[in-house]
């Protein structure tokens, strides 16, 4: 039962507030306007806000009308570094920045949600509605924590939601465990010893020895992880040289690990470690490598996986909650929330994607993404029955 009805007063709402969000992005920690544009929005409901966590961090607070635990309901805020394509209205007004991952769309179901239970609250204990900044590799959801989102919030659970380009419209995914990957930067440096490009005799090339390392870390996890688990090595920036004849000191290699089980990506750095040392000393060069943590894996606690599932069947009927989805080894820095506190992780189908039709149809951090409007007040209604299946 989609609680707040589509083409409804608050449906229409949203869609100006979202249409306000998109046209105006901001990046990581500097979403002032859009902390701003939002805490207006919140008050003008009578909605009790607290705001400084994180920077532009808001969490809004909403109590029921009897006692009884607290739950958290997380939306990011911030936007990417891209520049938008699209030609409508409501398209970015700021040069380089654009919400081409539905941090607005994320933000404005939250808004609703809060809205609509803040004036139907005939239920027991408190939603504090979490408005994130920083998502986009800043890391917000761990600067959050580390700053005591849980001790100012306590909660008993954690929730969050991201829209899925590629799932239709009026469906959810529930992962029972793993949803996202684990997500760390890779940093390989080889020295050897430059000179005449003619004379390669006299050197110690490190871009022979780097084109040899990329192609041996293919095997790494084809060779080294067990086949049903999952691990991804990808190098994506090669660095080195200055002109077409000389052979250079040093070449810099970076890269992407991905995984879900720690103890997979111990392994891997281990084995990705030993190739780069090895190949470098049997070429007389030397080389350092380091793995810079970025996100950890984002695992569903199973308990509230089947919390969220029967909460989305009340939205959209049981056969439209998919919970055979394959998780992404893209990665979430919801995470962080949920290794300090027990909860679950969705997706909401934002439609599928047709090859010819890019308004609303495109995948993630696309120049011509756009949010889908319909599925504001389903996403709305999600966080609503949530709520009110877990709070009763």
């Amino acid at each position: 039962m989609t609680i707040i009805e589509k083409n409804s007063e608050l449906h229409q709402q949203m869609v100006t507030w979202r249409h306000h969000l998109h046209k105006h992005p901001e990046l990581s920690f500097n979403e002032k306007m859009t902390s701003d544009y939002i805490a207006s929005i919140l008050q003008s409901h009578d909605i009790e806000i607290h705001r400084g966590l994180a920077v532009t961090g808001i969490v809004a607070t909403v109590h029921g009308q009897k006692e009884g635990c607290a739950i958290g309901l997380r939306a990011d805020m911030d936007a990417l570094p891209i520049q938008e394509l699209n030609d409508f209205s409501y398209k970015s007004v700021h040069d380089g920045k654009m919400h081409a991952c539905g941090h607005d769309g994320h933000s404005t179901m939250l808004l609703g949600a809060a809205i609509y239970l803040n004036e139907n609250n005939d239920f027991s204990g408190t939603v504090h509605f979490i408005f994130q900044p920083a998502e986009e590799g800043g890391g917000g959801g761990r600067v959050m924590v580390e700053e005591g989102i849980f001790d100012k919030f306590p909660c008993q659970a954690v929730y969050g939601m991201h829209n899925f380009p590629g799932i239709a419209e009026g469906q959810f995914a529930v992962h029972n465990k793993a949803v996202m990957a684990a997500n760390e930067t890779l940093l390989i440096n080889i020295k050897g010893k430059g000179g005449h490009a003619a004379m390669p005799e006299q050197c110690v090339d490190p871009v022979v020895a780097g084109a040899q390392i990329i192609s041996a870390l293919q095997s790494v996890v084809a060779r080294n992880v067990a086949p049903l688990n999952s691990a991804v090595v990808s190098i994506t920036m090669v660095n080195a040289g200055f002109a077409s004849n000389v052979v250079p000191d040093e070449m810099q290699l970076t890269g992407s690990l991905r995984y879900f089980i720690k103890e997979v990506g111990d392994e891997v750095k281990g084995k990705i470690k030993n190739i780069v040392e090895g190949i470098s000393h049997s070429m007389g060069a030397e080389a350092t490598f380091e793995s810079v943590p970025n996100y950890p894996a984002t695992i569903n606690t199973p308990k509230h996986a089947e919390i969220c599932a029967t909460a989305a069947a009340m939205v959209v009927g049981g056969n439209n909650v998919l919970r055979d989805e394959q998780p992404t080894m893209g990665s979430e820095d919801f995470a962080f929330l949920l290794n300090a506190l027990e909860g679950a992780y969705i997706w909401i189908g934002n439609g599928l994607v047709p090859e010819d039709s890019p308004k609303g149809g495109c995948m993630l951090h696309n120049t011509q993404y756009d949010f889908n409007d319909e599925i504001l007040p389903i996403g709305a209604s999600y966080w609503i029955q949530l709520a009110q299946h877990i709070l009763q």
